[in-house]
């Protein structure tokens, strides 16, 4: 299933569910198949992301940190996975919703 996101402040935004359902249950709504993220709720949604966005990369540096204590020649980081992380998936909803308040425009999913 796919979640789209609508603004007048903006384009649309498609996310796999998996990703729609993990950013909004960090700003705390529920991932129904319809929803409203109101003007007034924005700026709190925006902290709860970038909020998580450093707690992730925070927990990838050091996760990266242990791997290169634990094997040395390993410096370069050619061995460490790329995957695509909350950031990669949230900046972009970020823009959406700075955008939409600063335009005092409600963010709408489903229908």
């Amino acid at each position: 299933m796919l979640f789209k996101f609508k603004s007048q402040a903006t384009a649309d935004m498609i996310m796999l569910e998996p990703d729609a359902r993990k950013v909004l249950q960090i700003i705390g709504k529920d991932a129904s198949p319809r929803g409203i993220i109101t003007t007034d709720q924005i700026p709190q949604a925006i902290a709860a992301l970038q909020a998580a966005v450093a707690a992730e990369d925070e927990r990838a540096q050091a996760a990266k940190t242990q791997d290169l204590d634990q094997d040395p020649e390993d410096a370069d980081g050619q061995d460490v996975k790329a995957s695509v992380g909350l950031k990669q998936r949230a900046v972009p909803f970020i823009e959406m919703l700075r955008r939409s308040a600063a335009e005092q425009a409600d963010v709408v999913w489903g229908g």
